[in-house]
């Protein structure tokens, strides 16, 4: 009988959901034939801390300099290391502000002691290399078990390349953009979720990231929200909600709006 894959979940800076998705998942049952779970702290307490793991999937923002160190461990001990969710991938909501840090902690904490030493929340690929993402808040379930089957065979998954219009189109969906005149951001945000939030007439604010490989025009998207009446202060503050790291996002949209006077 083959050795077990050894798997290891760690959490970071996030609401936690993510984890939640995945540990509610019966199909998880159905691993513990190939897989050994080393460390988990919502499965179990008594998780073992950092070990050497086959996969170390890893959930949330970098945003103290002790998690900042924790990744590195783990990607020092981890033959692949996965990001999982909106946080890990994009670094959050958390992500989502022009102030300053100081400005930010003390408006949550106050003068209050706290035993870690904060930074702006930040996605791990920052600070390691990250072999595979997982996207959504939460992702999806069957991204999940995507991602992992393959893994567990030895393969290796596919990317996402398309945006949300695309499943939009398939599904028959009104062009909320087109035709109701919202700022939806379904054409450069990455699909997989069935265009979900569209299908209820629910503009996309773009919770899977923008598309990779170049393909996210925030340019042409800006253009389209300028012509209908929004600021330039308004579409970043928008586009920025989940790709505030982004490192063409002001550079793109600032070209849209250059020569202009608001």
């Amino acid at each position: 009988m083959s050795e077990k894959v050894r798997i290891a979940f760690y959490a970071l800076t996030s609401c936690y959901g993510c984890q939640l998705q995945f540990a509610m998942m019966d199909e998880i049952l159905q691993l513990l034939p190939k897989a050994e779970i080393v460390c988990w702290y919502m499965l179990e307490r008594d998780s073992k801390e950092v070990e050497p793991v086959d996969i170390a999937f890893i959930e949330g923002s970098v945003s103290t300099e002790e998690e900042a160190e924790l990744v590195k461990e783990v990607r020092e001990k981890s033959k692949i290391v996965v990001a999982v969710g909106a946080c890990a991938t994009q670094g959050g909501v958390q992500s989502w502000t022009d102030k300053p840090l100081d400005e930010l902690w003390k408006t949550v904490y106050g003068d209050g002691k706290v035993k870690f030493q904060p930074k702006m929340a930040e996605p791990v690929e920052k600070y390691i290399k990250v072999d595979y993402k997982i996207y959504g808040c939460p992702p999806e379930k069957r991204d999940f078990i995507y991602a992992l089957g393959t893994l567990l065979i030895g393969s290796w998954p596919e990317d996402i390349d398309y945006p949300v219009c695309l499943e939009c189109r398939l599904n028959g969906n009104s062009c909320i953009l087109i035709e109701k005149g919202e700022p939806c951001l379904g054409p450069l945000t990455r699909a997989g979720c069935n265009a979900r939030c569209p299908g209820f007439g629910v503009a996309c604010i773009g919770c899977r990231g923008a598309i990779g490989y170049d393909v996210a025009w925030f340019d042409s998207l800006a253009k389209t929200f300028k012509e209908k009446g929004l600021t330039k202060e308004e579409i970043l503050e928008r586009m920025k909600i989940f790709n505030a790291h982004n490192p063409k996002l002001e550079e793109m949209v600032e070209k849209v709006f250059q020569g202009v006077r608001e």
